[in-house]
């Protein structure tokens, strides 16, 4: 290569560093005033930084195997700030690849077909509706996940707002919240927080990029009078796991300021477990008590739903590859489960799941047709999901995977299930991933009525954007998504 040529190589990655730059307020302008989520096929560009919009773009190439540079997308968000847009989550990746496709022309008229349900649906200083309370009830790996991904998204019409965090303990105020303030900063799996801390160990809270956080020290729910903080008719979240039936969970709805509760595992009893994108329209405003379900319930019921919905699961089993939890032990040590009080860093540790009877939970034409079981293994984040299944029509590895890959884009499934074709990557590439599952499509193996589809899934963060998608659901935050 000529040296002219590796310097125009050179200058036009440099136009395109521009371009993603000017790109980046347009986003924000279009979040905080006309309460329009950008996207890049489903991923969104919000507070994105210019490698990470260049790479989103690049991405793009693997899933429509069409090259999307920021030329053709600028022009794009240019023309959706000029047409005073209402709320709605708007994939700017998908209306360029369109535009591309019927050969370009005047972007202001495809637009203003393709979005003509938003076009001047912006009226300055008027509400999307009322803010919904959410208070956090623990605060380990599951709940200051949460609250990350709450502050990122506050603002821009989401609506809901993190008022509270309830911990144990009633020692040194000031060191305890320095502590929690620590354990929001800084994470050895999903890295520094991103934004700013303060604590006020007068008032107890801490004020996460400007949202103040009152920390609440109770030992239980009866202790608690949430109106005293001005928190009303509050979603409790509770992240503790100690209570999973409707007498326990129903101590939060006793609390004064609290309305519902969410609990971040699998609910027993009567408790609908929700996983969201198969189930949560099954939400009324009569349910009070709702459970998330588990990280490998969502992994795997979206993806068992759409090859269900296609080829029609007659059976399989479910083995979940799992990433060591704190509910086990460092080093031997008691524990009243069955081997799990074998040293979590240095064995793997078969255990059961409970992935495989949930399913049927959400989707009940499965009942019965599922078997599972897990092993732990030693690493501290994202896991996998191999399904081996019976299928009603025969199919190979090429017609399954691009039949998944098109769900992964296409599909109401969108923010559920992921899609890789990468003979290189392994569980770290996952990490903060925010889909519910990420299918393997080199890994999958599929002859006549038989296939076997690999499912990885980070089950701290991808399963904390899932819970915060119910929270939304619940809360009746929701938002148009187009182009339709």
């Amino acid at each position: 290569m000529s040296q002219q040529a590796l310097e125009n190589v050179f200058q036009e990655w440099q136009g395109s560093e521009a371009l993603a730059e000017q790109m980046i307020p347009m986003v924000g302008q279009l979040y905080r005033q006309n309460n329009v989520v950008a996207t890049m096929f489903g991923r969104s560009l919000i507070k994105r930084s210019v490698i990470r919009i260049l790479k989103d773009h690049r991405f793009v190439r693997k899933l429509e195997g069409t090259e999307l540079f920021v030329d053709d997308t600028y022009p794009i968000l240019k023309g959706m700030i000029a047409l005073n847009l209402g709320p709605a989550h708007v994939d700017v990746g998908k209306l360029a690849v369109m535009f591309k496709h019927q050969g370009g022309g005047d972007v202001e008229a495809f637009l203003r077909k393709e979005l003509h349900e938003i076009i001047d649906g912006y009226q300055p200083g008027a509400s999307t509706g009322e803010p919904q309370d959410v208070v956090l009830y623990g605060f380990g790996r599951i709940g200051r996940l949460l609250a990350r991904v709450m502050v990122e998204k506050a603002g821009g019409g989401n609506l809901l707002r993190l008022r509270a965090i309830v911990v144990r303990g009633r020692g040194d105020v000031a060191k305890d919240l320095e502590k929690r303030a620590s354990l929001l900063r800084r994470d050895s799996v999903h890295g520094p927080f991103d934004g700013t801390i303060v604590v006020d160990a007068q008032a107890r809270t801490l004020t996460v990029n400007g949202n103040v956080i009152q920390v609440i020290y109770a030992d239980s729910p009866s202790e608690i009078d949430y109106t005293e903080y001005g928190i009303n008719n509050a979603v409790i979240v509770d992240n503790t796991g100690i209570w999973r039936d409707e007498d326990g969970l129903g101590q939060h709805l006793k609390c004064k300021g609290a309305a519902k509760a969410l609990l971040t595992a699998p609910g027993k009893g009567d408790i609908k477990n929700i996983v969201y994108g198969i189930n949560h329209a099954s939400i009324g405003d009569s349910d009070l008590i709702v459970s998330a379900a588990s990280c490998t319930t969502n992994a795997i019921v979206p993806v068992l739903k759409v090859l269900n919905d296609e080829y029609g699961v007659v059976n399989g089993h479910v083995e979940t590859v799992h990433a060591y939890t704190n509910d086990q032990n460092l080093i031997d040590n008691y524990h009243k489960g069955d081997r799990r009080g074998r040293s979590a860093a240095l064995n793997m540790v078969l255990t059961e799941t409970g992935a495989a009877k949930a399913a049927a939970k959400a989707l009940p034409e499965l009942e019965g047709r599922l078997t599972g079981n897990a092993i732990r293994v030693p690493i501290p984040n994202v896991s996998m999901a191999i399904l081996n299944l019976t299928l009603d029509e025969t199919v190979d590895a090429g017609e399954l995977n691009d039949y998944l890959r098109r769900m992964s884009i296409e599909s109401a499934y969108q923010k559920q299930i992921d899609f890789v074709d990468s003979a290189e990557v392994v569980s770290s590439d996952f990490v903060g991933n925010r889909h519910a599952g990420i299918v393997d499509a080199k890994a999958t193996i599929a002859s006549g009525h038989h296939a076997v589809v690999y499912v990885w899934y980070d089950n701290e963060f991808g399963y904390s954007c899932q819970v915060v998608r119910i929270l939304q659901q619940m809360s009746n935050v929701q938002f148009l998504k187009l182009p339709r």
